[in-house]
């Protein structure tokens, strides 16, 4: 038995064959009794015949029921079902009788159906249900939301997920090669990671704590211990007030940090990471794509379709000092020392399109923790840093950069910032015997899916979404 993505299941208790399986290698199955289960997208027939059309998360096939062949009640059972209830058929593979086609015109494919001999009603569904799933109808993304189960179902939302499966596997597959070792950092703290009053607090038995916004500050304590080259795969929380569509209050990211190594050697590491991970798409889950790509087609108006096209190396840098005059230059009010929003990116894009790193920002916009050298000013005078951001398009994709490794400079930019150096001992301390200079960066995941799919709002692309209305389902 097979999934999707050709991977080996194993048949399990109710059912022998993937329906993917069974409609993409029919041939070899022909004559041969299975067992599947599935949800009943379509249930058409009247009389002695019933036309059952199954989906798995693997595919769809039609099953052919007749009363003569089965149980009685049973067939009447099913004909008179519900879409969307779960059933368990066992039967024959067979052909179907392919379409009648104009002279001329291709043979299609030919396709397989089931001809059964039993089955049975695993669960029956309640009618009416709150949103369709074959349904042309258009749902707004808050009902697909409070009904993500059954929004799941329907072929193109389950495909991005697929997809966000695959983009973690080829990130992680990656980072392997590459030499670095999977790390799980607390998401219980005692203080803030990156400053800021972004925290959710909570109680923590008779402490105060928060939930983590970041898993900096262990990601360098990992550094500092000898692991030389750590990531995590994992959620941070930010009680940020942003209400967008790229904004979210709890998010996954994927975290490195690397000892020996600055701002470019990090900024190397991600992009060839994400090369990696377009080129993976693009040979391995095309399939996944499609079904996107059919569900763009039949909007109307039609969406454009969404095309892996894999990256190449390097990806520009565009030093902040120079993203501020292509701002300036497109007739916008901009000084240098202000943050570069959405609006302002636009027109970096325009020169620079599909990925494109951001580094040299200034100090006072980063975190205490940025490395910087004395000797690098703008163009007015002000310290430059080691961080860097990685943006695609308008949106800011990464944060990161050189970390600060000198112990006194470390406590010298926390007062700096306005920051108490005594809430921060358990990691100014780890500092204090030998401090490897390293670098890394944070890179959310649901940002780049947007970027593979098209979604036009970060709420798609995450399971179950947490803003600042939502904290359930």
């Amino acid at each position: 038995m097979t999934g999707r993505d050709g991977s080996a299941w194993q048949p399990t208790a109710y059912r022998t064959h993937t329906l993917g399986e069974i409609a993409g290698n029919g041939a070899d199955l022909v004559d041969s009794e299975v067992t599947v289960s599935g949800y009943a997208e379509a249930v058409r027939g009247r009389g002695a015949i019933c036309f059952l059309m199954l989906r798995d998360g693997t595919g769809h096939l039609q099953a052919f029921l007749k009363k003569d062949n089965m149980d009685e009640d049973t067939f009447t059972e099913i004909q008179s079902t519900n879409r969307e209830s779960v059933i368990q058929v066992t039967g024959t593979v067979a052909q179907k009788r392919p379409p009648k086609v104009k002279e001329g015109e291709p043979t299609p494919p030919p396709e397989y159906e089931i001809q059964v001999s039993g089955a049975t009603i695993l669960a029956v569904a309640e009618a009416p249900m709150p949103m369709g799933v074959t349904d042309k109808v258009h749902v707004e993304l808050p009902t697909r939301l409070d009904n993500r189960h059954i929004d799941l179902r329907r072929s193109h939302i389950n495909a991005m997920f697929q997809l966000r499966s695959k983009v973690l596997q080829y990130g992680r597959e990656h980072l392997i090669t590459e030499g670095f070792n999977e790390m799980n950092s607390p998401k219980i703290i005692a203080s803030a990671s990156e400053g800021g009053t972004n925290l959710f607090p909570i109680k923590y038995f008779e402490t105060d704590a928060y939930l983590s916004q970041s898993p900096q500050l262990y990601k360098q304590l990992a550094i500092l211990g000898g692991l030389e080259r750590v990531f995590e795969v994992g959620p941070a929380f930010r009680a940020e007030e942003h209400d967008t569509y790229r904004h979210l209050n709890e998010f996954i990211s994927f975290d490195i940090e690397m000892a020996f190594a600055n701002d470019n050697d990090v900024m190397a590491v991600q992009e060839r990471m994400i090369q990696h991970i377009w080129k993976s798409v693009a040979e391995n889950d095309q399939n996944l794509i499609d079904m996107i790509n059919e569900w763009r087609a039949e909007q109307e108006p039609p969406l454009p379709p969404v095309t892996v096209e894999v990256p190449t190396l390097p990806f520009p840098r565009v030093e902040y000092s120079e993203a501020i005059e292509i701002i300036q230059n497109a007739g916008v009010n901009i000084e240098w020392g202000e943050d570069i929003e959405a609006h302002h990116a636009d027109m970096i894009a325009a020169k620079y399109p599909g990925f494109y790193f951001l580094p040299r920002w200034p100090m006072a916009m980063k975190p205490f923790y940025i490395y910087h050298n004395a000797d690098e000013k703008g163009p007015n005078g002000g310290q430059l840093s080691r961080g860097f951001d990685l943006n695609y398009g308008r949106d800011e994709m990464t944060s990161g950069g050189q970390r600060e490794h000198r112990v006194d400079v470390l406590i010298q930019n926390l007062e700096n910032m306005g920051l108490n150096p005594a809430d921060f001992t358990f990691y100014t301390d780890g500092f204090r015997f030998g401090a490897p200079p390293h670098a890394g960066w944070g890179l959310g995941v649901a940002r780049l899916l947007m970027v593979l799919t098209g979604a036009g709002n970060v709420r798609e692309v995450v399971l179950f979404p947490r803003d600042r209305s939502r904290v359930t389902p």
